[in-house]
């Protein structure tokens, strides 16, 4: 049906054999009614991106990052705390080392009101671990972005299916009345004693064969509108009709390496590996951090006293150094790990930067493909349309059988088949460029117009 797909189409193709791949799932809103839902590929883009199940995921990812990084910088950041305490007690003194002659001292109370304070002042590590937070915070940001543009890529090939699938049953429609009313003319020819009873059966066998044709398509056409409601949000078996026939649209392709320059400069899957190599390499600069000194502030004011009336104002500072000197390898650990993220990173990344441009020229070599294809199959309809008129004419005539009558009408059906599956790969090669150069969500619209 498809030739020369691109990488991503490869994925996309992979995913919808996957029944619990989140991106064709969706949280469903609204109840089903009987007036049909009209539904153009835009309106079909916006509902996905915001019901579909893989990008409300990569939101909460997102959110679970901000948190991290919230918590990182809490270590950054001045500690304030208050107490409040009043207690009663009693004490030996000798077990304090005061040996007295009555050495049991109460019961008497103790009332303790204080306001803390600790404020790092030197922490390299803590500072590398907000870093290295920040980082990761940005690459779900960037995943976000991954995830609409993936989402905007399922929302329109399965539009565009639901469109072919919708373009074979009017094929098919069209197929069987004409197979019918050759089948009408061959048994008015065999009234008239001019062909033989077989050319009968033939047209007869024939408009049964495109009866269930029309049956098979029209059964595809209502399972592909399912697959569209569920990767939308619409709920399931609510009425849809689809109000974008998708023509064909050319799209000027651009250059190849001002097309990869701009993929690379604005893919957020890229943009996403790129920060996941920063956060590695900031928390592998922490763990080296680890082994520095660090200097912290600690201070506390209060009041104390057997009551709050009698209660007297204290305080305390305090500067810490704190100064590793053994823990075990924990440190030498982190670094090891630390370091060996960095590598996988950068391997990543060097591997993801040859697939961007693999993915790019893939998908101009489509789109130059597929509008050839298009051509072509257009040629081919109008030669199989002449074809089935001038076998038509001679049957009438009686100089042909009905054979050649029955091979005409399967070479226009293999015409149209052929047209309505090169359309679609071509409007498919289209939001696969601009899913390619990080522009699907930005350009879906004018690419499948026909216009960058």
């Amino acid at each position: 049906m498809m030739s020369g797909m691109t990488a991503v189409v490869v994925v996309t193709a992979f995913l919808a054999q996957q029944p619990t791949s989140p991106y064709f799932g969706s949280v469903s809103t609204g109840t089903i009614t009987t007036e049909p839902v009209k539904l153009s590929v835009v309106d079909a883009i916006q509902r996905a991106l915001q019901a579909n199940v893989g990008l409300l995921l990569q939101q909460e990812n997102e959110k679970t990052a901000g948190g991290a990084r919230m918590r990182a910088l809490a270590d950054l950041l001045p500690n304030l705390s208050g107490s409040l305490r009043e207690s009663r007690q009693v004490i030996n003194l000798e077990a304090y080392g005061f040996p007295a002659p009555d050495p049991i001292v109460g019961p008497f109370n103790v009332f303790d009101a204080r306001v803390g304070l600790s404020q790092p002042v030197f922490d390299l590590e803590a500072r590398n671990d907000s870093r290295a937070a920040t980082f990761r915070q940005q690459a779900a940001k960037y995943g976000v972005r991954t995830a609409r543009d993936l989402v905007v890529l399922v929302a329109v090939n399965l539009y565009l299916e639901a469109v072919a699938a919708g373009s074979r049953v009017e094929a098919a429609h069209a197929q069987q009345q004409t197979a019918e009313a050759l089948l009408t003319q061959a048994q008015d020819l065999k009234s008239s004693g001019l062909i033989a009873g077989i050319d009968v059966l033939r047209a007869q066998v024939q408009a049964q064969t495109q009866r269930q044709r029309a049956i098979s398509a029209e059964n595809d056409f209502e399972k592909f509108k399912l697959q569209l409601e569920r990767a939308i949000g619409l709920p399931i078996g609510q009425p849809i009709t689809l109000t974008d026939t998708m023509p064909y649209a050319p799209v000027p392709p651009p250059p190849v390496e001002t097309a990869v320059q701009r993929a690379l400069d604005g893919r957020p899957d890229y943009l996403e590996a790129k920060s996941r190599l920063d956060a590695a390499r900031a928390s592998e600069r922490a763990a080296f951090a680890a082994l520095l000194p660090s200097l912290r502030f600690d201070a506390d004011f209060g009041a104390i006293g057997q009551t709050i009336s009698a209660a007297h104002n204290t305080y305390m500072m305090a500067a810490t150094v704190r100064i590793p000197i053994f823990d075990g390898g924990r440190t030498a650990g982190r670094r090891i790990e630390a370091q060996s993220e960095i590598r996988q990173r950068e391997a990543e990344l060097a591997d993801l930067r040859g697939r961007v441009e693999y993915e790019v020229r893939a998908a101009l070599l489509d789109l130059n493909a597929a509008d050839q294809q298009v051509q072509a199959a257009k040629t081919n309809v109008d030669l199989a349309g002449q074809q089935l008129q001038q076998a038509r004419d001679r049957f009438s005539a009686g100089v042909a059988g009905n054979l050649e009558l029955t091979q005409a009408q399967e070479a226009v059906a293999t015409a149209s088949e052929t047209y309505i599956s090169a359309l679609y790969t071509h409007n498919l090669a289209k939001a696969s460029l601009a899913r390619s150069l990080g522009i699907a969500e930005s350009a879906i619209n004018s690419y499948l117009g026909g216009r960058q």
